[in-house]
């Protein structure tokens, strides 16, 4: 398969992935003397889960803080849906249907589950802070459809049960779950998640990985994730592109990653013949 190529295919379990949505290319990242990336190239395709592994370190998240805007790179170019992007602040970012969650969740934690779902919508609301105010006419009815919105996901993330909870009394895994609701609130074309394991037991693995393939297979949205989990990595990926120390050592499917000698050396530790 040409990784270019501007045509999509269907995989072995009949998901069918499109061309190229986003590409980063020779992208270099430094904060002072510190090179976090190194000249790397890559893309994300529309419909794929595009993991991006490699160990403490290696840049994962500063490549992630580029891809969403809050990162300006020194060098390289950022093309999404066929166009080079100008530098963006991250909420004009967002305005182009690209969300996030974080590694440290960042919720409001005094705000209820449905308060917290619901700033997701921010960048669909168009009446002006006064027509709100008063919450009549178009202001109303912008308010309840962005409510019908986010109720539906809601159920779809089976969290009607704490809709009203403030999020200061969930448990972690809880919370990551209402992280995950207010950035599919956006209605993102690429939903961007930093390391949506990280912290939670067997169980809850298991339901945030559920959670993200039906999001994937029902909405059709782009999924490109950060995780430390190799077997959620290689059951939930389409592809996977390894870095180690700002530098990409390796791209392809998990099984090609898998079999890669230098990704093995790197981060993997063994091999899997």
């Amino acid at each position: 398969m040409n990784d270019m190529s501007t045509e999509g295919y269907v995989t072995e379990d009949g998901r069918k992935i499109g061309g190229v949505l986003m590409e980063m290319k020779d992208i270099s990242l430094r904060f002072g003397g510190v090179k976090a990336i190194t000249d790397i190239s890559f893309n994300i395709r529309e419909g794929e889960i595009r993991a991006i592994i490699g160990p403490n370190g290696a840049g994962k998240s500063s490549m992630l803080n580029v891809i969403s805007g809050f990162y300006i790179p020194q060098e390289g170019e950022v093309w999404y849906k066929g166009a080079r992007r100008p530098q963006m602040k991250p909420y004009e970012v967002a305005q182009q249907g690209i969300a996030r969650t974080f590694q440290n969740i960042a919720l409001f934690e005094g705000m209820s589950v449905l308060d917290n779902v619901m700033t997701g919508r921010l960048n669909h609301m168009k009446t002006g802070l006064l027509a709100q105010s008063i919450w009549k006419g178009k202001a109303e009815a912008e308010e309840v459809a962005n409510r019908e919105k986010v109720e539906k996901v809601i159920d779809f993330l089976e969290i009607q049960h704490i809709r009203k909870t403030p999020v200061s009394r969930l448990p972690y895994g809880l919370k990551k779950r209402v992280e995950l609701a207010r950035a599919l609130a956006v209605e993102p074309s690429l939903l961007l998640l930093d390391e949506p394991m990280a912290g939670m037991n067997v169980e809850e693995k298991e339901d945030m990985s559920r959670f993200i393939l039906d999001v994937n297979d029902e909405f059709g949205t782009t999924i490109a994730l950060i995780e430390h989990d190799m077997g959620v990595v290689m059951d939930l990926s389409d592809r996977v592109v390894v870095m180690d120390y700002g530098k990409k050592i390796g791209d392809g499917t998990p099984d090609e990653v898998r079999g890669n000698q230098a990704v093995i050396d790197a981060y993997l530790g063994v091999s899997h013949d």
